[in-house]
């Protein structure tokens, strides 16, 4: 649905997009993932054509939003992180000014409006004063906007910023509905967001795209190998001796509790899974085994390693992080 093709965006010398390239398929949830300051939202102005760009090309539906913007505009609907709302109109009266503006035919405005109010749960508000609404009903009022006329795609510029715990926990369950039928772009700087309705992250920093893919591959990022935590009823080397036979495991660091336990963490092979191998082996010898754990680097590990990084490629981030654990091993 969409192509974004080297990117760049310069204000004077200062670069807020930094030769960006990605595509967005159709019929997911996509996540922004940034600092503030990252250009998520200058990425964002220049793809619903809100900015030109200094350099590259945005391609949507196979029209450049530049120079076939009617075109490339009818696929998409967009919510700034501030919606463009007029608040001395009712909700009601703006509703119906947008679609005006959207080129929804006249014959079809007043069903469109009226399944938008429903689905963003609005109805109750539609004749009061959108100057008289609180923060999370104005959000919803221009996320109404973004999707009159039910686009192809979605593009919400920090959705839930500055609503409270139910609010946000409301709008989720919205863009979640949405993307039954609508491929759905979001930005955020926040990673419990992203991390909760996106089927895809991509993460920004400086301008630069860092790193994309599902939640759980980005896990394993930058991880060359598993690990695993236990913790039996042992001695520290009546432990080592179970685990010796065990050729996926690189190295045993253990610890002996003041309990008389032993705990232990393993370093493994990569794509291994040797739980059952663990498990079988202390059984086998009538070892109570107490606790057995994967462990693996979180989301916010990586987003922190990813993001602190920035001013080094993104190759070099990893060849550091490969270098600290083979001295670790050693």
């Amino acid at each position: 649905m969409i192509e974004v093709k080297n990117l760049v965006k310069k204000y004077g010398n200062h670069l807020a997009v930094d030769n960006l390239s990605f595509k967005i398929d159709k019929g997911k949830i996509y996540g922004f993932l940034g600092p503030n300051g990252a250009g998520k939202s200058t990425t964002m102005n220049i793809m619903t054509g809100y900015l030109g760009a200094t350099e590259g090309e945005v391609l949507i539906d196979g029209h450049d939003i530049l120079r076939e913007p009617e075109k490339a505009k009818g696929y998409i609907g967009y919510l700034p992180e501030i919606p463009p709302l007029y608040m001395e109109m009712t909700v009601q009266e703006y509703l119906d000014f947008a679609a005006e503006l959207k080129g929804i035919p006249k014959e079809k405005r007043e069903s469109s409006v009226e399944e938008v109010l429903k689905l963003v749960k609005l109805k109750d508000v539609r004749e009061r004063l959108i100057r008289n609404l609180s923060k999370g009903y104005r959000q919803r009022v221009g996320l109404a906007q973004a999707i009159l006329g039910f686009p192809d795609i979605i593009i919400l510029d920090e959705p839930t910023v500055g609503l409270d715990p139910k609010q946000i926990i409301e709008i989720r369950e919205l863009i979640r509905d949405l993307a039954k039928k609508h491929t759905v772009i979001l930005s955020s700087h926040i990673l419990a967001e992203v991390k909760e309705v996106c089927d895809y992250i991509m993460i920004i920093s400086k301008g630069r795209l860092v790193a994309s893919d599902t939640p759980d591959n980005l896990e394993h990022l930058l991880d060359d190998a598993e690990s695993l935590e236990l913790q039996a009823k042992a001695e520290p080397s009546h432990v080592r001796e179970i685990l010796e036979p065990i050729h996926e495991i690189l190295s045993i660091k253990m610890e002996k509790r003041t309990d008389g336990t032993t705990f232990a963490s393993l370093d493994i092979k990569e794509n291994t899974d040797i739980r059952e191998k663990v498990f079988f082996a202390f059984a086998d010898q009538k070892c109570p085994l107490l606790m057995l754990n994967t462990n693996r680097a979180s989301l916010e590990e990586i987003f922190l390693e990813l993001t602190q990084k920035e001013e080094e490629p993104k190759s070099q981030v990893l060849e550091k992080k490969e270098a600290k654990t083979d001295a670790g091993r050693l």
